[in-house]
């Protein structure tokens, strides 16, 4: 979905040749999987930040496109509506002070976006869901004026048939239910997306295990307690996004609904490719724009499988060899709560992602898929309350499993890799397990600010600002 499309509306035609491409696409690719053409560099991470622009009196902005000219970065790209921008960083092969790096170079780019903010009076926010967000903004009026969001959001009522989407999320304390005729409640869910590029051989062990890590990392991170003024889940970005690209695929083997925002329908058993031929062979085609140069570097294969918001989403790409690359995108962390907290996340999931993919008795042996699925929703919607079933078959508190096993498997795990002791002790211990200690999420301090001064939405976003711009992690804010 990053590369930009000519127009929105497309014929019976074009639907055609486009499945004609995206056979012959996954036909390509299946070769490269077979001849193991894949470019065999593994470890290589990076990273994608959504953000948001909120005017002086901490409401959304619509004022993207004055901000991105301004800032001229193309690392700083548009995201689906005018109030949001992402941030890409240059990916880092694994070595010593990698996380060190990644968090120099996110801090100047978010430096250089607040003070092209400053310019034009707004300010640049991280956080998961924006406290102060209002329903009525979220409109096509304040979508991109690109054409693949004008596209995205037509074929998606189009898969509808019409029929409007039903926002319907219910938490321990509310309910929210909205009906909207467009996608643009998609944008009100920002996030963190962790990038990490896999070798062939070892893809499938990564892929599985990015799955059974989804809960733990939902619930450790978690930052977006509230929508439109109602408190929802610890982590309500999943339900949310779920719903507002709600577009039915397909029926599973066991007859459940498949829709294109999933958690996915089982673990891969020999190959990353499955989950292609899975694109191609159940995955209605939603955005048939054909590339000019035909099947350019599997155009219409990138295009469609971006169009599939799995929550781990395999991607191919190209190196500056040309040489073609199969890379995870971990989609299931919020943005913020502040940039250290953003690199001790991606610090964390890339050990913890290691360590099990490196036991000897694979995950996916040991923790059904059914499960998996049911951890990673009860983990958003309760956090680190949340009860998990976990490897030796047994229902755990998932807080106690983080700093139990996991904080100390990653350490160890980051240790063996070659990453500097100093940022394992500055990333995984003073910050995450610090965090889990203390239990003080970005979702949790949210409520306590609510408990404690009332649901104040501008005066939590402004004072959430202010703890942001300390550079502090989040377990060290104060009320």
């Amino acid at each position: 979905m990053g590369e930009e499309i000519t127009r929105s509306s497309f014929s019976a035609e074009e639907f055609q040749r486009f499945r004609q491409h995206l056979n012959e696409e996954t036909q390509q690719l299946e070769q490269w999987f077979q001849d193991n053409a894949l470019s065999p560099d593994a470890g290589v991470c990076g990273l994608e930040l959504e953000g948001w622009l909120l005017d002086r009196d901490w409401q959304a902005a619509a004022e993207n496109e004055a901000f991105l000219q301004g800032l001229n970065d193309p690392l700083v790209v548009p995201e689906l509506s005018r109030f949001n921008f992402e941030i890409n960083t240059t990916p880092q092969p694994r070595h010593a002070r990698m996380f060190k790096r990644i968090h120099r170079q996110l801090r100047d780019i978010w430096g250089r976006c607040k003070q092209q903010a400053d310019t034009l009076g707004l300010v640049p926010l991280q956080i998961g869901i924006l406290p102060t967000l209002k329903d009525d903004v979220m409109t096509v009026e304040n979508m991109s004026p690109l054409q693949r969001y004008h596209a995205l959001n037509e074929q998606v009522l189009v898969h509808r048939h019409g029929t409007p989407l039903n926002i319907d999320i219910s938490g321990d304390h509310d309910r929210l239910q909205v009906v909207h005729h467009d996608v643009m409640t998609e944008a009100a869910t920002t996030s963190l997306q962790i990038h990490i590029q896999l070798d062939n051989e070892r893809a499938v062990r990564f892929y599985n295990a990015a799955h059974v890590l989804a809960a733990p990392m939902v619930a450790s991170c978690a930052n977006s307690p509230y929508l439109f003024g109602q408190e929802l889940w610890e982590e309500s970005r999943i339900p949310l996004f779920e719903q507002s690209v709600s577009v039915p695929a397909f029926h599973d083997r066991e007859g459940h609904l498949i829709e294109r925002a999933t958690f996915g329908t089982r673990y891969v058993q020999d190959s990353l490719m499955e989950i292609f031929r899975e694109n191609r062979d159940f995955f209605p085609v939603l955005l048939p724009a054909l590339h000019p140069d035909g099947a350019h570097r599997l155009a219409h294969l990138r295009l469609h499988n971006g169009t599939i918001w799995r929550w781990n989403r395999p991607l191919v790409d190209f190196d500056g060899q040309g040489r073609p690359t199969l890379r995870l995108e971990h989609r299931v962390t919020p943005a913020g709560p502040s940039l250290p907290d953003v690199i001790a996340n991606i610090l964390f999931f890339y050990g913890l992602i290691h360590y099990l993919a490196d036991l000897a008795d694979a995950p996916e042996h040991r923790l059904a898929f059914e499960h998996n699925v049911a951890n990673f929703y009860q983990a958003a919607r309760h956090g680190m309350a949340a009860t998990v079933f976990w490897l030796d078959g047994h229902e755990h508190e998932l807080r106690e499993l983080l700093l139990g096993e996991l904080v100390p498997a990653a350490a160890h795990t980051l240790g063996e890799l070659g990453i500097d002791r100093e940022d394992i002790d500055t990333y995984l211990h003073a910050i995450v397990a610090a965090r889990l200690r203390s239990g003080q999420t970005g979702s949790a301090w949210q409520k306590r600010f609510v408990a404690r001064h009332g649901r104040d939405f501008q005066n939590l976003t402004r004072a959430y600002y202010c703890q942001q711009q300390r550079q502090v992690p989040v377990h060290q804010w104060t009320i």
